[in-house]
C-alpha cells in the first residue's frame, strides 16, 4: 500500500512532509507527497484570527483526508485543532524540535529605543510582548517564513517574532547575518501548545502509533488538552509547554493573557504524569479557577467587535 502524504506547499511544510516521509519509509511504507494549498496560505491579507476560529491551515488537508485523496496529513501540530473532524485522529508525532520563540532585529539601536514597532500575526506573541514592553506598537505579519523575513526588511519595523524551529528547519538562521539581521531568544514567552512538533493526522483506519515519538506525543497530549479545556485555539493568547523529564516526570508551564498583555494567569507544576490528557485538563482547571474562562470570553467578544 502506498501512503499519500498531504502537505501545504510552503518550504517549511515541504520540509516537514519530507521528514515524515523518511520516517514512514524507514518503517517499511511506500509513499508519495501531494502538495495542497490551504485557505490560510491563500488569504494573506487578513490576520490569522479573522480567518476562522481554528484549523485555518489544516482544513483543506482534513477535507482531502475525509475524501480519501490523501492518507496522511502532515502539519505543524500547533496549527491542528484540538478537536479533529469525525473519522480523523492524530496518529503520530515526530521528535520535537526547539519550542522557543525568537525576535529578529535589523538595527543596532533596537535596545536603546523607547518605542519600537514589532511585527507578528500571533495574538499570543503580541500579548506576551506587550506584557513586557507595553509602550511598543504591534503590527500584523503574515506569510511563510521567507516572506515574513522579506517584509521585515522592506518595512519600517524594528523587529518581528518567529518560532525558532521554523527558521531553523527552513535553513534561514544562517542567512540572517548576510541580510543584516540578528535573532534573540524570548525566555519569558511561553510557546504555543505543540510548537516545534510535527504531527501526522490520518483517518481512523490507519494506525501509525508504533512510529510516534513517545516524548513528543506525551507533551502534545498534555498541551493540547490544556488548550482544549480553555477553548483557545487561535483566538486567545494562550501558551503551554510540557518539558518531559525522567521517570514520568513532567514540568509544565501554562499562561493565559489578555489581548493587551496587562492581565496574566499562570500555572507552573512539576509532577509524575501517568495520564497526559488528565494532567493537561487539570492544569487548565487551575487557570480557570483564577479567572481564565472569563478572560477568554472577554477576548472573544473584543475580537468579534474589532
Amino acid at each position: 500500500m502506498k501512503l499519500r502524504i498531504g502537505t501545504r506547499k510552503s518550504p517549511l511544510a515541504m520540509w516537514q512532509a519530507h521528514k515524515a516521509q523518511a520516517l514512514l519509509e524507514e518503517n517499511g511504507y511506500e509513499t508519495e507527497i501531494i502538495p495542497i494549498s490551504s485557505e490560510g496560505d491563500l488569504k494573506l491579507s487578513q490576520p490569522i484570527y479573522q480567518l476562522g476560529i481554528t484549523g485555518v491551515f489544516t482544513k483543506t488537508l482534513d477535507i482531502a483526508l475525509v475524501n480519501n485523496q490523501i492518507d496522511v496529513a502532515v502539519h505543524s501540530l500547533k496549527d491542528v485543532p484540538t478537536l479533529l473532524a469525525n473519522g480523523l485522529k492524530l496518529s503520530a508525532c515526530l521528535e520535537r524540535g526547539d519550542n522557543r520563540d525568537i525576535f529578529i532585529t535589523k538595527s543596532d539601536d533596537f535596545f536603546t529605543k523607547e518605542k519600537r514597532t514589532i511585527a507578528t500575526g500571533s495574538l499570543r506573541r503580541r500579548a506576551f510582548w506587550l506584557n513586557q514592553f507595553p509602550n511598543d506598537e504591534l503590527v500584523d505579519l503574515r506569510g511563510n517564513v521567507q516572506l515574513r523575513i522579506q517584509k521585515l526588511i522592506d518595512n519600517d519595523w524594528d523587529a518581528a517574532i518567529f518560532a525558532y524551529a521554523g527558521l531553523d528547519r527552513s535553513e534561514i538562521l544562517q542567512e540572517l547575518k548576510t541580510k543584516g539581521l540578528n535573532y534573540h531568544f524570548l525566555p519569558e514567552m511561553v510557546s504555543a501548545p505543540s510548537q516545534g512538533i510535527v504531527g501526522m493526522v490520518t483517518r481512523d483506519d490507519l494506525d501509525l502509533s508504533h512510529i510516534s515519538n513517545k516524548n513528543a506525543e506525551k507533551a502534545a497530549l498534555i498541551e493540547r488538552s490544556f488548550l482544549r479545556k480553555l477553548q483557545g485555539g487561535c483566538t486567545a493568547p494562550i501558551g503551554g509547554f510540557a518539558k518531559i523529564l525522567d521517570n514520568d516526570q513532567v514540568e509544565f508551564k501554562g499562561v493565559v493573557l489578555s489581548l493587551n498583555g496587562k492581565q496574566k494567569i499562570e500555572v507552573i507544576e512539576t509532577a509524575t504524569v501517568a495520564d497526559p490528557q488528565e494532567f493537561g485538563t487539570r492544569m487548565a482547571d487551575i487557570c480557570i479557577e483564577q479567572g481564565a474562562a472569563e478572560m477568554i470570553k472577554k477576548i472573544k467578544k473584543e475580537l468579534n467587535e474589532a
